[in-house]
């Protein structure tokens, strides 16, 4: 919306300010942050009067947890979506359609994840939310439509291409099977952060620290001069997106004060797919779906905890894991609470530099 003000520039030369996509960004992270700490304390007390028995805890779940996390309300996530909507809606050029696309994904399963904390908390009971077969076909239907979207308005060169990291102009031919691709990532993306989603703080940060590697990502691949000085595919409209992952992280900052140990409140699977969802939908957009799988590759790591776990248990009746996902893991080993989320905050650090380090690799 401020976007607009730099058309006036000719008229006040300090409104060309808000041309520049780098302001805008940090203009971004702190409306969003602001939104949140300005709306976090109501929103709790009013989901505290909506739940007074707060988010039902695993009973097959850390002993612990029964004891720490009980009372403790869900849906925050309403929180961080409402300060990634002020703030792209202020900063970002609304007459770009990949904000608008990964506006709807990241809305659309904040959506999902709301009605599934809904039912669970009115059912009291951790399994009580949408049927994990609804829910699927629900986030492939958003993502799908996105997915089509993106590849209609992405150049005809890259649209139904997959880019990949470390060859130059290497582009992998997906021809018909990109949009399925492009879902996948998009669902698999949402679902891998909701299965991180389990210990106060442990999503969110790694989640700000992927949005931060993708605001980046965002604004080189959508400037020609520096996609062409990185040798890397040149995605004209994407770097609006930096505006958007810069939302993200403010919002995410905002949620962590009331999240950090011990949690005021939780983010819910209203936060945890949203989240997963936006960061899937601007690594799609950015054509960085692999580098996407380095960066996250903690949600990776977590995804895979649970489809080893669930593997090995039906086909040789062991468990590789005392329990899945991999953070309930080191719990049962005795690990404190804040000791699994600080290394596993380091672990997503070193993602980001290594997925951050593709961009110059060719």
């Amino acid at each position: 919306m401020l976007y607009w003000l730099s058309g006036l520039s000719g008229q006040l030369n300090v409104l060309n300010v808000f041309r520049y996509q780098t302001f805008r960004a940090g203009g971004a992270v702190i409306t969003a942050l602001a939104v949140a700490l300005l709306c976090g304390p109501a929103i709790i007390r009013w989901l505290k009067t909506k739940q007074p028995g707060g988010q039902p805890i695993r009973t097959d779940g850390p002993e612990s947890h029964i004891i720490t996390k009980q009372g403790t309300p869900t849906m925050g996530g309403v929180m961080i979506l409402l300060g990634i909507g002020v703030a792209t809606l202020l900063w970002a050029d609304l007459s770009n359609r990949f904000v608008w696309t990964a506006l709807f994904v990241t809305m659309g399963y904040g959506l999902i994840g709301s009605l599934d904390d809904y039912r669970k908390v009115t059912k009291r009971s951790s399994s009580g939310g949408i049927s994990g077969r609804t829910r699927l076909i629900a986030e492939f239907l958003i993502a799908g439509a996105a997915a089509m979207w993106i590849s209609s308005v992405t150049t005809p060169v890259l649209a139904d291409k997959l880019a990949m990291p470390f060859f130059k102009d290497a582009l992998f031919n997906f021809g018909i099977f990109y949009i399925p691709f492009a879902a996948l990532v998009m669902a698999g993306a949402a679902n891998a952060v909701n299965l991180t989603d389990g210990l106060d703080g442990l999503a969110i940060v790694p989640v700000m620290i992927a949005a931060a590697v993708f605001a980046i990502i965002a604004y080189l691949i959508g400037n020609k001069d520096f996609a062409a000085y990185l040798q890397e595919h040149y995605v004209a409209g994407s770097g609006e997106l930096a505006i958007f992952c810069s939302a993200v992280v403010g919002a995410g900052l905002g949620f962590l004060w009331f999240n950090a140990p011990p949690a005021m409140i939780f983010m819910g699977d209203t936060g945890s797919l949203a989240m997963g969802g936006a960061l899937g939908s601007v690594a799609v957009v950015t054509k960085h779906e692999i580098v996407f799988a380095v960066v996250g590759g903690l949600f990776v790591l977590e995804t895979v905890s649970v489809i080893v776990q669930v593997a090995s248990f039906k086909l040789t009746g062991k468990r590789v894991f005392r329990m899945a996902p991999l953070h309930h893991h080191y719990e049962k080993k005795g690990w404190a609470e804040p000791t699994i989320v600080i290394r596993f905050w380091i672990i997503a650090v070193i993602l980001a530099i290594a997925g951050l380090s593709t961009l110059k690799l060719r």
